[in-house]
């Protein structure tokens, strides 16, 4: 059976003449034993909830994955993918893509990124087993990671963060083959990394991966251990069976070639044509797919006995109903802010909107990255989630900005949860690989960033972002939003919340700001990405743009013009990515028809689409410094009276 495998990554590798058969040759015997006397797992229920999860983390390595899963038979995976391997459209791409096919848990390929996403995984186990009981919700995560993957240094936050959560349930299989793709894995690391797993509290142990026996008893083992994670190192031979080329770095990303892949035949007793699996085999991979028929009727049968929300909060966290509560909660709230006009950063506004969200919507999860006071993600609604308690709302996620992103992604993948996550605008950078992946699987992770500019002040340069929000918005797939006000800021909220397949940025204020939509609407302005705030009488003159903090300053700039009888209108842009989905005739009633100005405290790119080659733009234009908020914004000339003279410098011109 292990064979079987072997022979399909050698020859769809060679038929694409590209791809890594190595790993998912030298990994056939752990996988083998895995999917046939362990993983819980119905190949014809491939959404089964309550289902054991496997996370190929050492993604190159695919064909593993391609290969279980068509010998198992899960849909949509038939032999003639197989052959298509990394060709244009199959559900067989070069990495795993998420929703290319049933059985595909997570999109792996960055190295490591795989440890954190079954990190989340398995707390979202923890923490739905606390709310629905072991009857509903009982599984465990298994994650095969490489030597690359544990290089990578998001893996040493997902581990620790792991350790120290007590993730009984979390089994990673590491191939331990001592080779990269430089060579012998002693040309970059000296590590005794079972020590450092044990470090972070893990259990750990080692076998010889190709030996099944030695390996169902590292698995029974680790199963026992219900306090820890652990790990398992399989000291495996990569391209096992090649004749020349197993266990040198060769194998790992190319194909063997016609005269190896016959000697490996040859030696591994395998006299099959290419992509032949025989009848036998394939009879017994089929009953292993189908072996947990019987404990997915069962675990049927006791869903049953939950009410119907409940059971479609399982998977589907936002419903109909919480959908409606939501929209409920946040026009509330949006009168509330126009009522109160307090002034308040809107990394406050965004505390206050979670105090009314909580309640409505069970499956929100919050979290920070030891920034809890000062990102606003936590309420008097949460309840902290602890190493032997799971029934709170909100993680502790440390100085581990990566960690949690990945650890988002799994929780949101797992199903049943939204997960936020709050850290600086500005460390966003040590998140975006992290928040790439959320975006190109298409998942509800909301990521709240607040110290969004210079506005933060006297923490310098090295804490004030001005790129981030230029690269963010580089991202397909991504909503970056920057709320001017409290109002905007409920919007982006429910936005963010309502939006099930695409991941949201929240760049909030430290600085205050005062409400300026005072007679709010129960529609959404935000969710048109942009909207006029102010449109002068009889026409306009020129048109300020604005996103976040600067759009008071537009408006400031607006009334000073309006002195000077110039007729300004002003326009707020919380979400470039929704303004750009709008229609031609509302972007253009919208953005710079007249000459226009754009305001925000971040570096220019991106700007010129919706300025022209003519518009103006007031904004940063290096990095920032260390002083009072007001003093910074004067020095680098973000103020009222800037904008005001890029607009009569704009008529003028005209």
């Amino acid at each position: 059976m292990a064979n079987a495998i072997r022979a399909l990554a050698m020859d769809a590798v060679q038929k694409a003449e590209s791809g890594h058969p190595g790993m998912p040759m030298g990994m056939a015997d752990v996988a083998t034993v895995l999917f046939t006397r362990f993983l819980k797992y119905d190949a014809s229920h491939p959404e089964w909830p309550d289902r054991d999860r496997f996370v190929l983390s050492a993604g190159h390595g695919s064909m593993l994955i391609y290969a279980l899963l068509y010998l198992t038979g899960y849909p949509e995976m038939d032999i003639e993918e197989i052959k298509n391997f990394r060709q244009l459209g199959a559900r067989t791409a070069g990495h795993p893509e998420y929703g290319h096919a049933p059985g595909i848990e997570t999109t792996t390929g960055p190295l490591g990124q795989g440890i954190g996403n079954a990190v989340g995984m398995a707390l979202a186990e923890r923490l739905l087993s606390q709310r629905y009981g072991s009857d509903i919700v009982n599984h465990h995560t298994y994650c095969l990671a490489g030597d690359g993957c544990l290089m990578e240094g998001i893996s040493q936050e997902a581990i620790s963060l792991a350790g120290h959560y007590k993730l009984g349930r979390l089994i990673v299989l590491f191939d331990d083959n001592q080779i990269s793709i430089d060579g012998p894995t002693s040309l970059t690391i000296s590590d005794d990394q079972l020590e450092r797993f044990r470090a972070s509290n893990w259990h750990t142990a080692a076998v010889d991966g190709h030996d099944p026996e030695a390996i169902a008893l590292a698995i029974e083992n680790a199963k026992a251990v219900t306090d820890r994670p652990s790990i398992i190192a399989c000291r495996t031979v990569i391209g096992y069976g090649a004749p020349k080329k197993a266990g040198t770095a060769s194998t790992h990303g190319s194909p063997l070639g016609a005269e190896e892949i016959a000697g490996a035949r040859e030696k591994l007793g395998w006299s099959y044509p290419p992509f032949v699996v025989p009848e036998g085999i394939l009879k017994s991979w089929r009953a292993a797919g189908a072996r947990h028929r019987s404990d997915f009727e069962t675990w049927i049968e006791a869903a049953g006995r939950l009410d119907a929300s409940s059971r479609a909060r399982l998977t589907d966290p936002v419903d109909e109903e919480v959908r409606q509560g939501i929209q409920r909660a946040i026009a509330a709230i949006k009168i509330d802010f126009a009522a109160e006009g307090a002034k308040l950063a809107t990394r406050q506004s965004s505390q206050k909107v979670l105090e009314k969200l909580l309640p409505v919507v069970p499956g929100l999860i919050g979290g920070s990255a030891d920034l809890t006071g000062s990102v606003g993600t936590l309420t008097k609604q949460h309840g902290i989630i602890k190493p032997d308690d799971f029934a709170g709302n909100y993680i502790h996620y440390g100085v581990r900005e990566h960690g949690m992103a990945a650890a988002m992604n799994g929780l949101a993948l797992h199903g049943g949860i939204v997960p936020y996550g709050g850290t600086f605008l500005v460390f966003s950078d040590y998140c975006r690989p992290s928040i790439r992946l959320s975006a190109l699987m298409g998942q509800r992770v909301v990521y709240v960033m607040t110290h969004d500019s210079i506005g933060l002040g006297e923490d310098g340069p090295t804490h004030q972002p001005v790129e981030q929000l230029a690269a963010l918005r580089a991202i397909p797939g991504l909503y970056v939003m920057r709320p001017a006000d409290s109002v905007e800021c409920a919007e982006c909220w429910e936005i963010a919340l309502l939006a099930s397949d695409t991941p949201t940025i929240l760049t909030l204020t430290r600085q205050g700001l005062p409400v300026l939509r005072n007679a709010p609407t129960d529609e959404n302005l935000s969710a048109k990405g942009a909207y006029v705030l102010l449109e002068p009488e009889g026409g306009r003159d020129v048109t300020l743009l604005a996103t976040g903090s600067e759009v008071t300053m537009a408006l400031d700039a607006a009334k000073m013009l309006q002195g000077e009888g110039i007729k300004a209108a002003v326009v707020s842009m919380p979400c470039w990515e929704l303004f750009e989905a709008q229609d031609e005739s509302y972007r253009d009633a919208s953005s710079a028809r007249h000459p226009g100005s754009g305001s925000e405290a971040a570096v220019e790119f991106g700007w010129q689409k919706w300025l022209g080659p003519k518009g103006a733009f007031i904004g940063m234009r290096g990095f920032g410094a260390s002083a009072p908020a007001q003093e910074l914004y004067k020095h680098f000339g973000i103020t009222p009276e800037a904008a005001a003279a890029a607009a009569r410098d704009l008529i003028v011109r005209k």
